[in-house]
Parts: structure tokens; sequence; C-alpha cells
């Protein structure tokens, strides 16, 4: 069956304490609006509404769910209520700051600060020539520090992708959009479809979900470097797993960044999640590595030019 397009809130609709001024974004799971506070103030606002579950017309407020889809879009919507909450305990620099969340017109929403600047995947289309090993190392280094927060909270986020990172208009890099994080996964139940994005999703997004685990977000870390370099997605895991065309950074990039770096991107991308980095902490550990280089080998002497250089010394101190 294909996928239904819903259709968003009007803008100047009244959500709550809320003024919705126009969509920011609309995906599968959710639509994202910019909308203002009480005080004036920008805030972004996540609406739960999978559209393989539900369907909201044009001028319609709530969404028509059918009798079949109520279990799963209620289950997706308690999912994403407590997901609101557990985010809104993280206070980090690097995650993107949950402010509020609610329930009105059938479904859920989730206040988050607005943040001014653009994707990564924006910048990275836009700007080629600042993709230097210190850009990268910097915002992933950056990066792992907010994901190294959501993971001492028993959190994963699941979907870690260039379009999913965010950068300040300083350049700081923001996790979002955590639409599909689980707290203690372990409770899932094989109602909702997995939501994952081929090629940053990894191995054990498809198959073998209890594997599940920090390594995981750590395989979209990986991806979403080597897209950086490519400026496209890698090869999918699935299709990595039946036959493995992705060219290794080492191979693919040699000599144009220092090995180091293209050895941790390639350590990351391991199909076997043992093989990869355990923590978040250490493939930090491993960007902010100093690259060390060898000073060039000092070309070898002839033997009569070293005598020859010898002799004048000594010819010299004897003069004297």
């Amino acid at each position: 069956m294909a996928q239904q397009a819903n259709h968003a809130l009007p803008s100047g609709f009244q959500l709550d304490e809320y003024h919705i001024e126009h969509q920011l974004s609309l995906g599968g799971f959710s639509i994202v609006y910019l909308a203002t506070d009480k005080n004036g103030q920008f805030v972004a606002i996540k609406e739960y509404l999978p559209n393989s579950l539900a369907l909201r017309g044009e001028g319609e407020i709530k969404p028509v769910i059918t009798e079949e889809h109520l279990p799963a879009f209620r289950y997706g919507m308690k999912c994403f209520f407590e997901e609101g909450r557990a985010l809104a305990r993280l206070s980090h620099p690097n995650v993107v700051r949950v402010l509020n969340f609610f329930r009105a017109n059938d479904t859920v929403y989730m206040v988050m600060e607005y943040e001014h600047g653009r994707t990564l995947q924006e910048f990275i289309q836009r700007n080629r020539a600042v993709i230097t090993e210190n850009f990268m190392r910097n915002v992933f280094t950056r990066l792992l520090n907010g994901l190294r927060e959501v993971h001492s909270h028993k959190l994963l986020h699941l979907d870690i992708k260039p379009s999913n990172i965010y950068m300040r208009n300083d350049y700081t890099p923001v996790l979002i959009d955590f639409g599909a994080a689980r707290q203690t996964l372990a409770t899932d139940t094989p109602m909702l479809k997995p939501m994952y994005t081929p090629g940053f999703a990894s191995p054990e997004h498809y198959q073998q979900r209890e594997l599940l685990g920090p390594w995981s977000d750590l395989y979209s870390i990986g991806a979403s470097m080597y897209a950086c370099l490519a400026a496209a997605a890698p090869q999918s895991a699935d299709s990595r797993g039946e036959k493995d065309r992705l060219t290794p950074a080492m191979v693919r990039w040699e000599g144009r960044y220092s090995d180091q770096l293209l050895e941790t991107i390639d350590w990351c991308l391991c199909m076997d999640h043992l093989q990869r980095p355990q923590s978040a902490f250490s493939l930090q550990k491993a960007l902010i590595e100093e690259v060390r280089t060898l000073p060039p080998a000092p070309l070898p002497v002839k033997k009569t030019w070293l005598e020859h250089v010898v002799g004048k010394l000594r010819g010299k101190a004897e003069a004297k």
C-alpha cells in the first residue's frame, strides 16, 4: 500500500500555548513546525503523525486512524511521549533541548529549542572546500560529547545522519530528531516498523535488533563521516550483507586525509558490531589523537663526500 502524505496544521493555528508559524519539515514519522511561545520566542514543535498509520486531510486538525492501525499508533505515541520525557532530562550543548511535550488533537507534540543554522547535510553540499581533516575531527569530536550524554541516559539515537546533525552558525554541531530513539529497547515490540535510513543504519537495524547498542549509533557516525567525504551515503548495510561493495575510506581517500582518520572511519563501519568502537568515548579518543607525521628520512650520504667535509674541517683546525 502506497503511503499517503499528511497535511500540516495551518499557519496561524493556536496549539496549546504555541502559535504555529509554518511547517519546517514533513517526514514519514512526524511533522515539524516553527512556532512562537507565549513570550514570542521561536520554538520547533514536532508532531507525532506516522503516515503509515494515520491520515489527516487538508483543513483537518485530528488525524483519522483506522481500528486496524489504532494499537500500533497508540504504542508509537506512548514511545514518542516517553522519549520526550527522557530527552527533556538532557541538557547538553550538543543535543537539541526539549522544552515541553503534551497531548492534543489525538496525538502528541514535542517542543524543542529552535536552532539557527543549517543541517550538516546542507552544509557539506554547499561548502565542499571546508571538509578538511580539522573540520571532520572538530565536528565529530564535539558531536560525540552529546552522544555520550545520550548514551549515559540509557538512550540510543538510532537515526544519526548528516540531515539529523545541525550546524549552528558558530559551527557547533547539535544532534537533532530523536524520532527513532528508544529507551530500553528490550521492551520494543514488532508493532511499529523500525525507523532507519539506508546507508546510515547499522546491520543490526535490519536484523537481530536485540543487538542494538551504542555501537549501532557509532556505525551511523562512521557512515556520516564517510558521507561528508563522499558527498553521498555509503552502501546500505543490508546490501553490504549480501555483497559488500563499499570501498574502504583507507583506499578511497588515501593520501588526501591521514591514515589514522580514514582507519577510524573504517573501524566504525565494520559489519560485525563487536569489531566497532564499543563506546562514544573510545571513538572520541581516536578522533582527538594527535596525528604524528614522521619526518622525512635523511638522504643517504656518500662516504667520499663526508670524508671530504671532515678533511676540510681538520685542515682548518690544524691551520689554527
